[in-house]
């Protein structure tokens, strides 16, 4: 790794492209940017990403894993819970974002630029590249409008909603590909904002070089739960914490860890607190991927406790993968995107919001081994189906469509496409 290059992409070839990742995130956290950007290194591209920093020690700028990563803007905590305060600091980042990619394509253009939401809006960053002959994908993470509406409690009418569903439109439009990160977003998307043939599916495949199964450090034999991710209340960590407390009654010794930031953590420790579990529900702050793959091969358990009413219902969570594929089993709210990809031979299910139920099903893992070693297995065999090792040629081959396009015209191949992911019977 070196950090601070002075000229991070001083060589240049035609056989190369030059392509820039941009990302309201923390690229080292963020598995699905990661994803892209060391698919296109490993087979020779030049690739520069966009992105947050963390903290101030972190440098501005950094080679990682042949990934130049441009940290332009700091974020320092994520704790908004005002619209307001939520979305000024995006606006500037978009500003930032578009005088960074409009100094840097003057050079030599960038050949794509794959813009990732949240928010949609932020591909007008890369206008200045488009103007030049870029082409841009827009990646969906989270469908905007449902995201905002359960963040801020916005009803299905009011203005901001409206706002955010015209800004959807604009930016497919913008757009010369759009990628969603599941099929229910996929029926959604195309029924309001871009044509079937202009979109296509990735789900949050797992990069099974980073998560695998790994020997424990951990030495304790009490029994480990853990959650890594946001915080927010569609996540639904505050019932993981009230059936903690219940699964405690009977497995004293259980410890539930939690790694992240979002605008419920104040709460969610207050509540810890209230219900005496100080001592053994812990509250860490976020790690990068590699080092959360290796916190989470200690675990004995992953919760996944997701509310199932409105964005939690549709939004693929990228940890149950990554738990299945590191051998631990996973305990997942009952939604219905969880119910479209999985199935009881892989996760243990439990009814979205229902405390008990949860607690049950927490201590039917962590105490069945039987039950465990089927869960374990059959998942296995799942994420090595689903793997992104056999996923990334897609997305490969996306890129160079569209970037051969910028000499000629004509529509994606439907092959690009997506289809299903096939459960385990």
């Amino acid at each position: 790794m070196v950090q601070n290059p002075r000229h991070p992409l001083n060589s240049s070839s035609a056989a190369t492209k030059r392509i820039c990742l941009v990302t309201h995130s923390f690229y080292e956290s963020d598995n699905r940017v990661i994803r892209y950007a060391e698919a296109l290194a490993e087979r020779g591209d030049q690739v520069e990403v966009v992105a947050l920093r963390r903290s101030a020690d972190d440098p501005r700028c950094e080679r990682i894993n042949d990934v130049v990563v441009h940290r332009v803007q700091d974020r320092f905590g994520k704790s908004e819970s005002a619209a307001l305060s939520y979305l000024l600091p995006i606006l500037r980042f978009l500003l930032v974002s578009a005088q960074w990619l409009n100094t840097e394509s003057r050079s030599r253009v960038f050949d794509l630029v794959h813009v990732h939401n949240i928010p949609d809006f932020l591909i007008f960053a890369a206008v200045p590249a488009k103007w030049r002959g870029s082409r841009l994908v827009l990646d969906i993470h989270d469908i905007v409008p449902e995201f905002f509406a359960s963040k801020f409690n916005a009803s299905s009418r009011s203005a901001l909603l409206w706002s955010l569903k015209l800004a959807e439109r604009v930016s497919a439009s913008l757009a010369d590909h759009v990628i969603l990160a599941n099929h229910l977003w996929l029926e959604q998307y195309t029924s309001r904002s871009a044509p079937a043939q202009k979109c296509s599916v990735f789900i949050n495949h797992v990069d099974r070089s980073t998560f695998r199964p790994r020997p424990r450090e951990r030495r304790s034999g009490a029994p480990l739960i853990v959650y890594p991710g946001g915080l927010q209340p569609h996540q639904g960590l505050d019932i993981a914490i009230r059936a903690f407390a219940i699964l405690q009654q009977k497995l004293p010794e259980a410890r539930f860890h939690i790694y992240g930031d979002g605008s419920c953590k104040t709460q969610l420790i207050a509540l810890a607190n209230e219900l005496g579990l100080d001592e053994c529900v812990k509250f860490f702050h976020p790690l990068s991927l590699r080092e959360i793959a290796r916190v989470v091969a200690d675990a004995d358990l992953g919760v996944v406790p997701k509310r199932a009413d409105g964005f939690g219902n549709e939004a693929y969570s990228t940890k149950i993968m990554e738990f299945m594929s590191l051998g631990i089993p996973v305990v997942v709210s009952e939604t219905r995107v969880d119910r479209y990809y999985f199935n009881d031979s892989i996760v243990r299910f439990f009814q979205s919001g229902n405390v008990d139920d949860l607690a049950r099903a927490m201590h039917e893992v962590l105490t069945d081994q039987q039950l465990r070693d089927s869960l374990i297995r059959n998942a296995t065999e799942y994420v090595e189906r689903e793997s992104w090792e056999r996923n990334k040629n897609r997305y490969l081959e996306l890129v160079d469509g569209l970037v051969a396009r910028r000499q000629g015209s004509g529509e994606l191949e439907p092959a690009r496409r997506a289809s299903r992911p096939v459960k385990s019977p």
